[in-house]
């Protein structure tokens, strides 16, 4: 079994939250959404994307097309 990559730990609370309430928990479960969806969550913005954009990269993942 594969072992749950965790989200930024410096993402600000609001990300945090919006991420939380779209049941997105692991870097796995952002990879079934597009970054246009995830723009789209009241809380985030461009400086998180970005650090979720890299820490997918990181993790030779990547948003959904």
């Amino acid at each position: 079994m594969l072992m749950a990559i965790a989200l930024p730990s410096t993402l600000a609370q609001p990300a945090q939250r919006a991420l939380k309430a779209a049941g997105i928990e692991t870097l796995e479960d952002l990879t079934r959404f597009s970054e246009a969806q995830i723009l789209d969550l009241h809380g985030m913005g461009p400086n998180a994307i970005t650090k979720l954009r890299d820490a997918l990269a990181a993790n030779g993942l990547s948003f959904s097309a």
